[in-house]
């Protein structure tokens, strides 16, 4: 992120914008005129609507309310802080203002006629800056007379929580200005990212687009709403699921930003799927209307309520009794699910390809149940209980009496078919067989069985022990008796199941690595660094990690595989691997594993 200093210029007061005006009192100018006025400005706030002026003065009077009453505020200075908000039906009221921020709703034809007018009243050294996140920053500042002296500052809401504030320059943008508008945002304690002028920029060119996605698989009945939000949510760690971001963003707002961006990208990924058109012609615009992709108990709640969500799951057959569960594999993944299931009390048979690789197993998981303890999350009882129901075994023989086999050896199909007509010979009948694969088909798999309605996708995230979700995955084949079984064993694992088909990626994984290869591209164009883009992720959409951090952290070369995949399965050009991530994965730049990836660390593997 940029941190240089800030040049003098002798064009602005020593204090950047000791006014500033705000046009439109909406929930994003309701934010920015407190945290101005907060931060010593006098801020001049104008929308048309009586009602939204009230409403922004009221909800300033609450959060300095709120502030005292948390003792972030002293009583006299929140009378300072009343004081220098005042509020005006119309734009002449901003013609003292050092600074004008609108923040009227994403249309050229308002926004345009917003600059316009402005042109007529404001200081000729006063800056425009447009809150756009979707339309042309250089075609807003077109229509203004004073192109040089107009910018995007486009804040994430809500503004007062979030730290991160996008600087768009066009190629019509004084630097003068973009600079005193970078020092203002580092005192309002934001954080900066300088960005040129493409729709959605940096957090929205990215978010949106698997945004949308989310929103077409929903629309496909792929996987029902709550279970796309919990795959998102517990597979990747996000604040919020893609359905319920969308109902708070306002579908009708992320239907405008992707037509903004499909416009200029012609990417399809950006083509707004069909279900945003309906839902805002029907007035299902989110949070805002009391309706979206959810139900709200009012308008403006954020209080979901039941309905009838179409494709929801029908009542099923009954699960399959499991006292034994067989994990065939030796590696991280299999040796972290027999752990899972010996802790839930099941008996647990790990087979591996010898008898010293199942040992090494069985010893992993005696570590891991070791830290626990020393942790505090379990006592030396349980630990013991646990190893105790793990038998290690060097044949898939020993898989016989199990009544679900679950396979987790390497991501290649074809040992994976293997694996399966083996365990076809091996295991007894009405045993439900499991694949963990992440990105290969299940029904690959069940094809090399005699019994493929007992084949079943178990997708479980790494680590297994800490994890929550995991992916059932039905194919065609897949039996209802096979998939209540998998579904019930997750239960007792305490694991959170979500249900979907036999398409590549499933749900994690077609929502995930599309936004982290669109986030190559951005790099790979020189739009912007990884740094930045990090920042960006993380500070403007509550991210864990950044996409870069994440790409390190799973391996460029897994990425690329299932990049790959994706490409293949659903033909879409928009999915093809960027070039940049090719080579970095041919010059064994892989990551963390290998100490360099999109960036450097000092060993590999850390």
């Amino acid at each position: 992120m940029d941190r240089s200093p800030v040049p003098e210029s002798p064009e602005f007061p020593p204090v950047p914008f000791p006014t500033v005006a705000v046009v439109g009192l909406g929930t994003m100018g309701t934010g920015l005129c407190e945290v101005l006025a907060r931060a010593g400005r006098e801020v001049v706030g104008i929308d048309v609507s009586p009602a939204a002026a009230r409403g922004c003065v009221a909800a300033l009077e609450r959060a300095t309310e709120r502030a005292v009453a948390r003792g972030r505020l002293a009583e006299g200075d929140r009378a300072g802080v009343l004081a220098r908000l005042r509020t005006f039906p119309g734009l002449r009221a901003a013609a003292d203002a050092d600074l004008v921020i609108e923040v009227v709703p994403e249309s050229y034809e308002i926004k345009q006629q917003v600059i316009a007018e402005l042109d007529g009243i404001v200081r000729p050294g006063t800056v425009l800056a447009t809150g756009t996140n979707a339309l042309s920053v250089t075609r807003l500042a077109a229509s203004s007379a004073r192109p040089e002296r107009v910018l995007g500052l486009h804040f994430f809401t809500p503004v007062q929580a979030m730290r991160l504030v996008e600087v768009v320059s066009s190629v019509l943008t004084e630097p003068s200005a973009v600079a005193q508008v970078t020092a203002l945002v580092r005192e309002l304690g934001k954080e900066p990212v300088a960005v040129g002028d493409r729709p959605g920029f940096i957090a929205d060119g990215l978010l949106f687009g698997y945004l949308n996605q989310a929103a077409a698989m929903y629309e496909s009945r792929y996987a029902t709403r709550e279970d796309i939000d919990a795959a998102m949510k517990l597979g990747c760690g996000l604040p919020m699921g893609p359905l319920e971001l969308l109902d708070l963003i306002g579908v009708d707002t992320a239907r405008t930003v992707l037509e903004a961006m499909y416009a200029a990208s012609q990417d399809r990924l950006h083509a707004p799927a069909p279900v945003l058109g309906q839902l805002t012609a029907a007035g299902f615009t989110g949070r805002k209307a009391g309706r979206g992709f959810y139900a709200y108990d009012a308008p403006g709640s954020g209080t979901v309520v039941p309905d009838a969500a179409p494709g929801a799951a029908a009542p099923g057959a009954p699960p399959r009794p499991v006292e034994e569960i067989g994990v065939a594999g030796s590696g991280t993944m299999a040796s972290g699910i027999a752990e899972v299931c010996a802790r839930a009390g099941y008996a647990v048979t790990l087979a591996a390809r010898s008898a010293d690789k199942a040992a090494a197993a069985r010893a992993r998981v005696a570590a891991s149940l070791d830290r626990s303890v020393a942790r505090g999350r379990l006592d030396a009882a349980g630990r013991d209980a646990a190893l105790a129901r793990i038998s290690p075994a060097g044949t898939l023989d020993a898989l016989a009496g199990a009544g679900l086999v679950v396979e987790a050896v390497a991501e290649d199909l074809a040992v994976k078919r293997q694996v399966f007509a083996a365990l076809d010979e091996v295991a007894r009948p009405g045993a439900v067989l499991a694949t963990t694969t992440s990105s290969l088909p299940v029904i690959a798999c069940a094809a090399a069985t005699s019994r493929p309605e007992d084949v079943v996708g178990m997708h479980f995230f790494n680590p297994a022990q800490a994890m929550k979700l995991v992916e059932v995955v039905r194919t065609v084949r897949t039996a209802d008796d096979a998939h209540a079984t998998v579904r019930a064993v997750c239960a007792r694992l305490g694991k959170h199941a979500v249900d979907c088909g036999d398409r590549a990626g499933f749900i994690v994984n077609a929502l995930l690595f599309p936004y982290l290869n669109n986030a190559v591209k951005m790099v790979q164009e020189h739009y912007a660094s990884p740094d930045d883009i990090d920042a960006a992720m993380k500070l403007g959409g509550g991210y864990p990690m950044g996409p870069f951090e994440l790409l390190d952290v799973v391996g460029l070369d897994v990425s690329l595989a299932i990049e790959r995949v994706l490409h293949r399965e659903f033909r879409d050009p928009g999915l093809a691997p960027a070039p940049l991530l090719e080579h970095l994965v041919a010059a064994g730049c892989l990551g963390r594993k290998t100490g360099r990836g999109f960036r450097e660390y000092a060993a590999a593997g850390r």
